[in-house]
C-alpha cells in the first residue's frame, strides 16, 4: 500500500505544462505541449508506408537558380542607377524584396546541404546567396536552423518562436502590424536574447565577404545602389507576398497544430518551403522533390490543415484577435543540463 499509494500520490502531483501556464493559449500564453514535436512521430509512420530513396539527396539546380539571382541583382543595380527615387522605390519594394526574398530561402535550403554533395560547397554556395542582400545572415542561419529542426519549439533553444515580450506587447491588430513592420528585426535580435552564441569562424567569414561586396556596390552605385539590396532585404521580410511564410509555418491557426504547409505558386521562388510539414519531417529531401513526396503520402499531408495564400495568412494574423505572437506551440523536453552543455559547446552547425 505504501509504495502503492506514493506513487499514486505522485501521478496525481504532476502539473502539465498547460497548467502551469494556465493563460488563454494564442493570447495571454504560448501553446504549451508535453509532448515531443509531431515531426519526431509521424515520419516513422510515412516510411513504413512508403520508401524514400529516391526522393533523397541534392538538387542540382539550386547552384544555378541562386547564380541568376545574384546577377539579376548586379543588373538591376546597373538598369536603376539614373532611375528616379519613385521607380527606384518600386523596383526596390517589387525586385530587390522578390529576389532577395526568394535568396533567404535559398539560404534556408542550402542550411540543409542540399545544394550539393559536398557540405563546403553548400557553405559557398550560400555565402553566395547571401551576397546580395546587404547584410550577413548564412552562416548564423545555419547554425540556429539546426537547432529549431531538432529543438522545436524547445524554450530556451529554439529562437524561432517569438518572446514573451512579443507576445504581451503585440497583441492588437495596429500592434500586429507593427510587430510585422519590425520582423527583421526580431530574426536578427531574438537570439542574441533567448540563445546568445559566440561569433564563429565561418561567421566571421561572412560578415568580410558581405563586407567586400557592399564595399564594391557602394563605389559603384553609392549610397542608393547598397540601399537597393539592404531594403530589398527588409522589405521581402515584412509586408511583401514572399515574407507570408515567417507567419504561415509555425503559428497555431488550428487548434494543438504546429505548422502548416502552403501549396501555393510562391513555391516556385522559394524552393518549395511552402512544403513545410514535409520539409520537417524530412529534411534531407530537397524542395524539389518535396511535392514528390506529399503524391507519394496523400494519406499523411492531405488532410491536415494548409494554406494556398501567404497573403491572406498575413491579414488573418493581424485581423484575428485569438492570433498573436503567443500563438506558438512551445515545450520543455530537454533539461537545464542539457541546455548548459548545448551552449557550452556553441549550439549545433558550427563546423567549417
Amino acid at each position: 500500500m505504501g509504495k502503492g499509494g506514493e506513487a499514486s500520490n505522485a501521478k496525481q502531483e504532476r502539473v502539465t505544462l498547460k497548467e502551469q501556464f494556465p493563460g488563454k493559449a494564442g493570447v495571454e500564453e504560448f501553446w504549451w505541449d508535453d509532448d515531443v514535436q509531431i515531426h519526431a512521430k509521424r515520419p516513422r509512420e510515412v516510411v513504413k508506408s512508403h520508401k524514400l530513396k529516391e526522393l533523397k539527396g541534392f538538387c542540382p539546380w539550386t547552384k544555378y537558380k541562386v547564380s541568376a539571382a545574384f546577377l539579376a541583382q548586379l543588373f538591376s543595380l546597373e538598369l536603376l542607377k539614373d532611375a528616379s527615387f519613385l521607380e527606384w522605390f518600386i523596383c526596390c519594394y517589387m525586385l530587390s524584396g522578390l529576389i532577395n526574398g526568394s535568396m533567404t530561402l535559398a539560404m534556408h535550403e542550402l542550411s540543409h546541404n542540399l545544394g550539393s554533395k559536398s557540405r563546403r560547397f553548400n557553405m559557398i554556395l550560400g555565402l553566395l546567396a547571401n551576397a546580395p542582400m546587404g547584410l550577413p545572415a548564412f552562416a548564423t542561419f545555419k547554425r540556429y536552423h539546426y537547432e529549431h529542426h531538432k529543438y522545436m519549439g524547445e524554450d530556451g533553444l529554439d529562437v524561432d518562436v517569438p518572446t514573451k515580450f512579443e507576445g504581451n506587447t503585440f497583441q492588437h491588430s495596429f500592434a500586429k502590424l507593427v510587430w510585422l513592420f519590425f520582423q527583421p528585426a526580431w530574426y536578427s535580435l531574438r537570439p542574441m536574447v533567448i540563445h546568445p552564441k559566440s561569433m564563429g569562424s565561418f561567421e566571421m567569414m561572412n560578415w568580410v565577404s558581405i563586407i567586400i561586396v557592399d564595399l564594391l556596390v557602394f563605389s559603384q552605385y553609392g549610397v542608393k545602389g547598397l540601399l537597393y539590396l539592404v531594403l530589398g532585404t527588409i522589405f521581402g521580410m515584412q509586408f511583401h507576398p514572399m515574407a507570408g511564410h515567417f507567419v504561415a509555418e509555425h503559428f497555431v491557426m488550428s487548434a494543438d497544430q504546429e505548422t502548416y504547409s502552403y501549396y501555393g505558386p510562391l513555391n516556385w521562388l522559394t524552393f518549395n518551403v511552402g512544403y513545410h510539414n514535409e520539409h520537417h519531417d524530412f529534411a534531407f529531401i530537397s524542395g524539389t522533390n518535396l511535392p514528390k513526396l506529399r503524391d507519394m503520402a496523400p494519406e499523411f499531408y492531405d488532410s491536415i490543415p494548409h494554406y494556398h495564400s501567404w497573403t491572406k495568412v498575413m491579414v488573418d494574423f493581424v485581423c484575428d484577435p485569438s492570433l498573436s505572437p503567443f500563438s506558438r506551440v512551445k515545450r520543455i523536453q530537454t533539461s537545464e543540463e542539457e541546455q548548459n552543455k548545448l551552449k557550452e559547446k556553441g549550439g549545433l552547425g558550427m563546423k567549417w
